[in-house]
Order: structure tokens, then sequence, then C-alpha cells
């Protein structure tokens, strides 16, 4: 008896084996990567139409003339939802199209278009937002390889653009002192500075210079809340990662789901097992 697999259309995928043949297939099946590719290209079409939907639909909703605002809570969510859909559809048609029906394939096929569609939508950003994430990786590199007067110059520079010198000179030997009050005062005698805008100035440089004992209590709060925000948002992109991974591999489970075992028993008729 030889067994051979077809889809729900009926089509035969191997041809059938004579009674005394084995069929034996690997324990780590082979990835197709025409349904891989299939799974990713109607993940990302499902995940853009998605959100054009949300994009014109916030916008018909909202009215500027009432003085209304744009709220963040709305597309952030709707974005959420939209990648887990395009998740669970692209895992899906990768699983269906690969023809393969076991639990195991379905799973590799939709964990690896999940991965693909991943990384996809990385390039994309980092293609985008590149003068951005050069900016922060600058950012870091400066804060490692300079020193703390150095750093605290830095952000006086990024602040203002092309600064005088011996301002900059100046302000950084504040700082290296810890004398906030007088860093303050350089700021609003030779710039012209609003003296909040100052002070919020000099305690980013104080912190960044390693010294957040000398910043005010408001920024040293402000930096704490900075800082668990960027934490609560890492969490949450991880999470929304997960449970897309998560609905990638369960629609390629319902996708491998599609296929039946036929049982050839030597006549020209097969059986469906």
């Amino acid at each position: 008896m030889a067994i051979t697999d077809r889809n729900l259309t009926g089509t035969y995928r191997g041809p059938a084996m004579d009674n005394s043949a084995t069929l034996r297939r690997p324990f780590f099946s082979s990835l197709r990567w025409g349904a891989i590719l299939a799974g990713v290209v109607v993940g990302v079409a499902l995940q853009m139409v998605l959100t054009m939907l949300g994009v014109a639909t916030g916008l018909s909703t909202l009215e500027v003339s009432a003085g209304e605002s744009a709220s963040a809570t709305g597309p952030l969510l709707w974005a959420g939802i939209s990648m887990l859909i395009a998740a669970f559809v692209g895992g899906y048609v990768a699983a269906r199209a690969s023809g393969l029906k076991r639990k195991s394939d379905g799973l590799l096929h939709g964990a690896t278009a999940w991965g693909v569609t991943t990384l996809l939508f990385v390039v994309l950003a980092a293609s985008a937002g590149g003068s951005m994430l050069g900016g922060i990786f600058g950012t870091m590199g400066e804060a490692m390889s300079q020193s703390n007067n150095s750093v605290a110059g830095g952000v006086l520079s990024r602040q203002f653009g092309n600064v005088d010198p011996g301002i900059v000179d100046r302000f950084e030997r504040q700082i290296q002192a810890g004398n906030r009050n007088d860093a303050i005062q350089l700021l609003t005698g030779s710039l012209n500075m609003d003296p909040q805008r100052a002070a919020s100035i000099v305690d980013q440089a104080l912190i960044v210079a390693g010294s957040p004992e000398q910043a005010s209590p408001q920024g040293r709060a402000a930096a704490d809340r900075t800082v668990q925000m960027a934490s609560s948002t890492a969490w949450m992109v991880f999470g929304a990662m997960a449970l897309s991974l998560a609905l990638g591999m369960s629609g390629g489970l319902l996708g491998a789901s599609g296929a039946r075992r036929t049982v050839w028993n030597g006549s020209s008729t097969p059986q469906a097992a």
C-alpha cells in the first residue's frame, strides 16, 4: 500500500507508489520559499489595506474646525490589530500554498513568513528613519567616546546648532563643576534664552554628563519619566511582535490542515484517509 497527499481541490502532489515501496518523509521538511513569498506578499498587502482603512476612518471622523485634536491611542491600537490580522493571514497563505499537511510544516512556514515580513518592515523603517537612527546611534557613540564636559557641550550644540565656541567652553566648565545656577545664567545672558528652557537644558546636560545629583528634582523626574516611557514602549512592541508570531504560526497550522492524506490500495480509485 502506498500513501500520497492531495489538497482539498483533489490535485495529487505525487505519483502513486507500488505496494512494495515504503513512503518515508524527513522529520524536518524543507521550506517552500514560493509559498513563503506568497504569504509575505499577502500579509504585507493586507496590512497596508488595513492601515489605509484606519487612516481614512480617522480622517473622516476628525473635525478640526471643532477644535478636536488627533489622539495617538486609536492609531496605535489599530496598527497593532492590523499587524496581528496580517500575520495570521500571511501564515495561513504560506502554509496552505506549501501543499504540506503536517503540523510542523504549518508552524515552520507560518513562523518563516512572519520572520521575513518582520525583517522587511524593519528594513523599510530603517530606510525611512535613517537620519533619526543615525542621530540616536551618533549620540550614543558620542556619549561613550567623549569626556563628560564634551558631552555637555554636545547637548548645547544639538539644541542650537552652531554656538560660539567660547560659550560652549564656559558652559562645559560650569557643567563639569556642577554649577547649575551659573550655567543657567550663562545661557540666559549669552543666548537670550528663556530661564525655564535654560534650566531644562542644564538639567539634561548634568544628567548626561554623569552628575544627576546636581540637577533639579523636576529635571530628574522628567528623565525618569522619559526612561519609563521608553521601557513601556519597548515592552509593548515586544508583546505585539510575540503575539503576531503566535498568530502567524496559528495561521500556519490552520493552513496545513487543509491537506488530506490519500491511501492507494492498488486500485485505480484512491481512498481518503
